[in-house]
């Protein structure tokens, strides 16, 4: 893999973290109460119109494999039900920190995928992702339920996912992924909504009424998504799976610098050196001078 490649990777997964980050501030910072399945129905119906359009213009719509492509999307499409499904069981801190066992996944798995040890500073650099990220959220273990295997059951479907993007869906166009993605967020509300109805449920909750404001919400979730979804397929794509798993931390970065610029909630010096850690982890995990010319060479 080339050097090109790789900044391309980094990138791709700083600019997805950011965009799917500022979405939850945005979601916080609006209110926004629709259910998990009216969500997917709206938000995906702005988007595939777009993605559609873009994608056509590059040329035929196709997949390499329209099996690897639907089963990451329903991957994805699983992954948030769950992690969604686990906020109202437990701390939002200790739902993210569970769900941030995914990178450690990725890593695994990828090891498993490829028959291949990662290498010392991939896996260190992964751990200290980790330990950074629960020095700035710092779980309230006293609220640890059965429920955090639903968030750790994200973090893992989102490692399947990537690493199915990594080994299967390489040469499919990034566009095209999303578009499959969003369609399968599509269906899977409209099933979801056949269920509906429920005071109070996060996912099968009565359907809301739109008006501009809400509209226009979803719209921006949307562009946000988009960005989040095509990043994250580039990324994966493109990089080494170790690599782009060590800088997915840099989520929580996103979100302390949104949650400071939008609602002044600002970390403490424990949280400060939890955003240290996460920043070191990610550069550690790049390719060294001599990796690169190795790459080059190869």
């Amino acid at each position: 893999m080339i050097m090109s490649d790789t900044r391309t990777a980094v990138i791709a997964i700083v600019l997805s973290v950011a965009a799917l980050s500022l979405g939850d501030a945005v979601i916080k910072g609006t209110g926004l109460s629709l259910p998990l399945w009216q969500m997917f129905i709206l938000r995906s119906s702005l988007i595939v119109p777009i993605l559609f359009w873009l994608a056509r213009r590059k040329g035929p719509i196709a997949v390499r494999s329209i099996y690897w492509a639907t089963l990451r999307s329903a991957l994805l499409v699983l992954m948030w039900l769950s992690y969604y499904s686990s906020l109202p069981l437990m701390p939002l801190s200790l739902a993210a920190a569970a769900y941030y066992s995914g990178p450690l996944f990725i890593v695994g798995l990828s090891a498993v995928v490829s028959r291949t040890w990662p290498s010392g500073r991939a896996i260190l650099a992964i751990a200290a992702g980790f330990i950074g990220v629960v020095l700035v959220i710092r779980p309230d273990t006293a609220g640890m339920t059965l429920g955090t295997l639903l968030p750790v059951a994200a973090g893992f479907l989102y490692a399947c996912a990537m690493v199915l993007t990594s080994a299967k869906c390489r040469e499919d166009d990034p566009l095209i992924l999303a578009l499959a993605l969003n369609i399968t967020f599509i269906v899977s509300g409209a099933v979801l909504g056949l269920f509906s109805d429920q005071d109070g449920s996060v996912i099968f909750g009565p359907w809301q009424a739109v008006d501009l404001q809400l509209l226009a919400t979803v719209a921006a979730l949307a562009v946000l998504i988009l960005i989040g979804s095509v990043g994250a397929a580039i990324a994966y794509q493109k990089g080494p799976a170790g690599t782009v798993a060590a800088i997915d931390y840099s989520y929580l970065v996103f979100s302390m610098i949104w949650g400071g610029l939008f609602f002044a909630e600002f970390p403490s010096m424990v949280g400060l050196l939890g955003v240290s850690i996460i920043a070191t982890a990610g550069f550690s995990a790049l390719p060294t001078t001599r990796q690169r010319k190795l790459s080059r060479n190869g």
